[in-house]
């Protein structure tokens, strides 16, 4: 339970502690997480429906709907209808939101590459070596939300 315990509240910590920094000097507006975790999945999967994004994302098609609507009105994302059922839409980054969280990628990226380097040899290769149980817990952790909602 202790190694659970240690864990989780690593996990809150340290990104706490990314965001915090990422923040420092910014100069356009701030995005909440939400916004950023919906923008990068719409970048990943261009035309992704509304419906797809609240299943990847663990939310309610309604708060999904909420944050498209933010979004679009803030120039980041846009809608189109989708051609195979009128009634549903698929969404777009636009370039604006391209930019700007292909820059947020960058500067996570160098964070992490910064701290990482300052690590000793050991702790980097331990680090490697636990990705794919990281990987695993983020599965398990999957399957039991899918678990859930059934």
């Amino acid at each position: 339970m202790e190694l659970a315990d240690d864990f989780s509240a690593l996990l809150v910590g340290i990104q706490r502690l990314v965001r915090r920094k990422l923040r420092q000097g910014q100069t356009e507006p701030r995005l909440r997480g939400a916004h950023v975790e919906l923008l990068r999945l719409v970048m990943d999967s261009p035309g992704l429906r509304v419906s797809d994004a609240a299943k990847e994302l663990c939310l309610a098609g309604n708060s999904v709907s909420t944050l498209v609507n933010q979004l679009v009105t803030q120039g980041l994302l846009h809608r189109q209808v989708d051609p195979a059922d009128r009634r549903a839409a698929r969404l777009f980054a636009t370039d604006e939101a391209v930019e700007r969280i292909g820059a947020w990628r960058a500067r996570r990226a160098a964070l992490f590459e910064a701290v990482v380097a300052d690590l000793p040899a050991a702790d980097q290769a331990a680090l490697a070596a636990a990705l794919p149980a990281l990987r695993g817990v983020a599965n398990g952790l999957r399957a039991q939300l899918g678990e859930d909602e059934r």
